[in-house]
């Protein structure tokens, strides 16, 4: 784990941190109130529009691994691999952008196919 040197690497870790710990609320707390998220899946808008996305999601891990989280002041990278019941080592990465101490952009980056293979939507 590289050494927290900036605001938005603080924060950005924080919030992983909580999010992959089934901690939806206290990840929700780091985010500005038009706090937007484009993710595969479409574009999130607002702190209730990105619970429906993270929270299906959070509350289904079984396990979470914080690879590195990379930033500054005003952007950080979360590097992460999630286990599911349906899928293990997961990988995603986040790119975060925040503005006066709150979250306010998230980029989720994740390839959906082993995803939607392991639940048999698709055949490999």
């Amino acid at each position: 784990m590289t050494t927290t040197n900036g605001l938005a690497q603080e924060i950005a870790e924080n919030f992983v941190r909580a999010w992959t710990g089934k901690d939806v609320d206290k990840a929700l707390s780091f985010l500005a109130d038009d706090v937007v998220c484009e993710a595969p899946s479409g574009t999130f808008e607002g702190v209730d529009g990105y619970r429906r996305f993270l929270e299906p999601f959070a509350n289904s891990l079984t396990g979470a691994t914080v690879i590195d989280v990379l930033g500054n002041d005003t952007n950080a990278a979360t590097v992460y691999t999630t286990d599911t019941p349906i899928l293990k080592n997961f990988r995603g990465i986040d790119y975060i952008t925040v503005e006066n101490g709150k979250i306010t952009r998230v980029i989720s980056v994740f390839d959906r196919l082993p995803m939607a293979q392991a639940r048999g939507d698709i055949q490999h």
